[in-house]
């Protein structure tokens, strides 16, 4: 199911991501912050799968809950953890299957399944090669092991429809061409630079006063060939595509008549420059955001080159195209755990009920508190097939128990259908997801519930501030009345720091 999320703006967010809601919400409870940390997290290793590892880490607390009540110490119970979450993750690889870059098809099926669950879900057909082949341009399969997806540029643009998204490769610029006439430069060769071509400007703010016409003129002379032997030295490169960074200074040049003063203000691209460059044929665009620098001098091959694209995402409104980006963002980033650690496991709650069920046999091994620690590891695994029928309008008790039935018989891919509103081979179903996501999901979750299992109190500095202010009350108030007392008499002698003494002694303070 979507949330709607409000901010104090007004700000509406439409999603399901669990990374955004969280991130959205004003914690206050250090505990619960450590949840929203642990999404964050989670979108960071894996970019999939935000939402489940907070589920996770929820009904491990909630054992943990019970685990306490029994009277079992919390060190056996974190040690215990960690047992099962190694097990856990032993048994995630065995589920699992190898899968090759060259395999388009099963990229495709990865980046399908995580678009199913998102707003934009009847456009994951579109979506979904987008992703794979944006992937794909980026890196070379045979050696990469990772996936810089700094060099994926997403641009978002307000109008038409999601059909209208399109994976150029290439740079796509949101700023217009600076100059008129030319809309139009083949065989470019583009020239970027983060120096202003204006007038120059002293390290000091200044204001040059003129009262003589030729000494006004003469500065104008000066400008006008200061900035001509900059754009014949652009020209001299050969340069037809000029690109220019943002100022960070407000451009105001102008001249005062009326007190004959002329003020210069520095901007990024005065308007004699833009003529100059007008006149030689060169392509102006400007108001280059700082942080596409680093993108733009990639792809132009200043420095270090490399391969990139870019992502251009349309839709009839800014929530639409928001989430439009975040549910991109997430089939890269599954296209970039398979790269990472190239297999697959099934989904629909498949290896959570393994988990369940395999973690309960390991359980029958183990002796005294550890068996039951690791079995309430092992049952706190059956809450995401659990949320995932209740999701999907079934009756999870049900639904549960006939998946650990189908299980238990061998069948490890059966899952839950949320199309077919049944349980069903999850693989003929195409359902499936990277095991890096399932494993980071269950490292961090265990890994932050043993954190908190550690914590036996919560020391609150502002506490000891009040126990401080309650302690030394009766010498904050004297000093109070005290300075009360001198400020609305200023003419007399200073007093003693105490009131008793002040009211037996009131005819000893005398004015001046």
């Amino acid at each position: 199911m979507d949330k709607m999320i409000q901010d104090g703006k007004g700000d509406v967010t439409i999603t399901n991501d669990g990374a955004t809601i969280l991130k959205q919400m004003q914690v206050l409870h250090p505990a619960a912050r450590m949840l929203v940390e642990l999404s964050k997290a989670q979108d960071i290793e894996a970019g999939d799968g935000t939402t489940s590892v907070v589920i996770i880490a929820g009904s491990l607390l909630d054992s943990c809950t019970k685990l306490l009540q029994k009277g079992i110490h919390p060190t056996i119970i974190s040690e215990s953890f960690q047992k099962a979450l190694e097990k856990g993750i032993e048994i995630l690889t065995d589920m699992s299957r190898p899968v090759e870059l060259s395999d388009r098809e099963t990229l495709l099926n990865s980046a399908t399944t995580s678009l199913n669950s998102k707003v934009v879900s009847q456009y994951s057909s579109l979506l979904s090669p987008m992703s794979v082949n944006a992937v794909m341009k980026v890196i070379d399969p045979a050696t990469a092991t990772s996936v810089d997806l700094r060099d994926i540029k997403i641009v978002k643009k307000l109008g038409g429809t999601i059909d209208d998204c399109e994976l150029v490769e290439g740079l796509v610029l949101t700023q217009k061409v600076a100059n008129s006439g030319i809309t139009r430069v083949e065989k470019a060769k583009i020239g970027l630079i983060q120096f202003c071509l204006s007038a120059p400007k002293t390290d000091m703010d200044n204001q040059i006063v003129v009262s003589d016409y030729v000494q006004m003129d003469r500065v104008l002379r000066e400008e006008r060939a200061y900035i001509l032997n900059l754009v014949k030295q652009i020209k001299k490169t050969g340069c037809n595509v000029l690109l220019i960074q943002k100022s960070i200074l407000r451009p105001r040049s102008y001249i005062s008549n009326k007190w004959n003063a002329l003020f210069l203000k520095r901007d990024a691209l005065s308007d004699l420059a833009l003529h100059f460059l007008n006149k030689m044929k060169i392509m102006v665009v400007k108001d280059i955001e700082r942080e596409d620098i680093e993108f733009i001098c990639k792809i132009t091959g200043c420095t270090s080159p490399g391969k990139t694209v870019t992502i251009v995402v349309r839709g009839s409104n800014k929530l639409v195209i928001e989430e439009a980006e975040r549910s991109i963002h997430d089939a890269l980033c599954v296209i970039r755990c398979l790269v990472k650690k190239r297999a697959l496991i099934a989904g629909g709650g498949a290896p959570e009920i393994e988990l369940a069920l395999r973690l309960t046999e390991y359980s029958r091994t183990l002796s005294g508190m550890e068996s039951y620690c690791v079995r309430a590891f092992a049952d706190a695994m059956e809450v995401i097939p659990s949320t995932l029928a209740e999701n999907a309008g079934l009756n999870p008790i049900s639904t549960v128990t006939e998946l650990r039935n189908r299980h238990a018989q061998g069948e490890k891919t059966t899952g839950i259908n949320v199309r077919k509103g049944g349980i069903s081979n999850i693989l003929e179903e195409l359902v499936v997801q990277p095991l890096l996501v399932s494993v980071s999901a269950l490292t961090l979750a265990t890994e932050t519930v043993r954190s908190i299992l550690k914590i036996d109190d919560v020391a609150q500095v502002f506490m000891a501030t009040d126990c401080l202010w309650i302690k030394a009350k009766p010498l904050m108030w004297t000093i109070n009345w005290a300075y009360a007392f001198w400020y609305t008499q200023p003419t007399i002698s200073w007093p003693v720091f105490h009131k008793e003494y002040y009211e037996n002694n009131k005819s000893s303070f005398v004015k001046k």
